[in-house]
């Protein structure tokens, strides 16, 4: 009751999990005042006049006395045990200066993140996942998700997140990252480009130069994919209006006058030029009915797929 009056205050995955927790529960939850919150390590706040804070474990006991600290052994115990085997992520719960207790929370994949990934790995890109859960969780999250180990990054504060970015970029890369809250601010904001979520379009939204407003992963790879089209749409609208240039030029000025007796009047070359226009822009109108015919068939795909995993898995379960 406590946690989620406190976590009601933030916008985090986590504090989601416990409000819907909470509402399913039927639990009234008490007002909250004097809410803040640490990013990358929890929320401290007061409820019915004592200090209450839902966090990191090793953020929560680091405001707790000795005392408190050293009969949280037990929990630290079994809560090391669930993260090495990629379990739960762990929140510590905190009222004065005595630890409640703890909190698990199993993480479970966006229904398209495998689909994203494995399509990400085909464009050529590596896809590396930065998280502020422990280690052995983000790990058995990566895995499932196609990710390597290696480029699975966990237990991170949102500055760490950002010397990452940092380092990854030192090696040469150019890197977009997707975020969906404030703890990705930072590392949204340094990235070569900063891929927002429709769910965190507070500081993350405003760090970031993309909004996707169908808060689908997704519309990550069309992102990618309309980028590099419409790029191929710039190229060749400059390499017709090159050509056409080289070749429309010299003739409206008279150079074959001399020689072949060709020549254009003021009246038909503005009518080359008119059509340039109009070539060119057709041509960019082409991209949004290729790409929306494309874009939509690959969203249907997608959900059909799901809803297949989805009776499979209805029919083993029943069976």
């Amino acid at each position: 009751r406590l946690a989620a009056a406190v976590e009601a205050s933030t916008r985090h995955p986590l504090a989601a999990a416990l409000a819907a927790e909470a509402a399913a529960r039927s639990i009234k939850l008490p007002p909250v005042s004097a809410a803040r919150t640490e990013p990358g390590a929890g929320v401290v706040a007061t409820v019915e006049g004592q200090r209450v804070l839902v966090g990191r474990p090793d953020w929560v006991l680091s405001q707790l006395p000795g005392s408190a600290v050293s009969a949280a052994s037990e929990l630290q115990q079994a809560a090391a045990a669930d993260a090495a085997a990629g379990k739960s992520t762990q929140v510590y719960v905190a009222v004065g200066d005595q630890l409640l207790g703890g909190l698990g929370f199993r993480d479970t994949l966006r229904q398209d993140a495998v689909d994203t990934v494995a399509a990400l790995k085909r464009m050529g890109h590596r896809v590396f996942l930065l998280s502020g859960d422990d280690t052995a969780t983000v790990k058995a999250v990566a895995a499932r998700a196609g990710i390597a180990a290696d480029d699975a990054y966990g237990s991170n504060t949102p500055q760490q997140k950002l010397d990452v970015i940092r380092q990854l970029q030192g090696s040469g890369m150019k890197l977009a990252m997707v975020g969906d809250g404030v703890n990705d601010a930072p590392a949204l904001a340094a990235a070569d480009v900063g891929i927002a979520l429709k769910g965190g379009l507070d500081a993350a939204g405003e760090a970031a130069s993309v909004v996707l407003m169908g808060d689908r992963l997704s519309q990550v790879v069309d992102c990618i994919s309309l980028g590099q089209a419409t790029l191929d749409k710039i190229k060749q609208n400059l390499g017709w209006a090159l050509i056409y240039n080289v070749f429309g030029i010299p003739l409206a000025a008279g150079a074959l006058l001399p020689t072949l007796g060709l020549a254009l009047n003021p009246s038909a070359a503005g009518g080359m030029m008119a059509f340039s226009s109009v070539a060119v822009v057709s041509n960019s109108l082409l991209l949004r009915q290729q790409y929306g015919r494309a874009a939509a068939a690959r969203h249907q795909q997608q959900q059909q797929q799901r809803q297949q995993v989805g009776s499979n898995s209805g029919q083993l379960s029943g069976a």
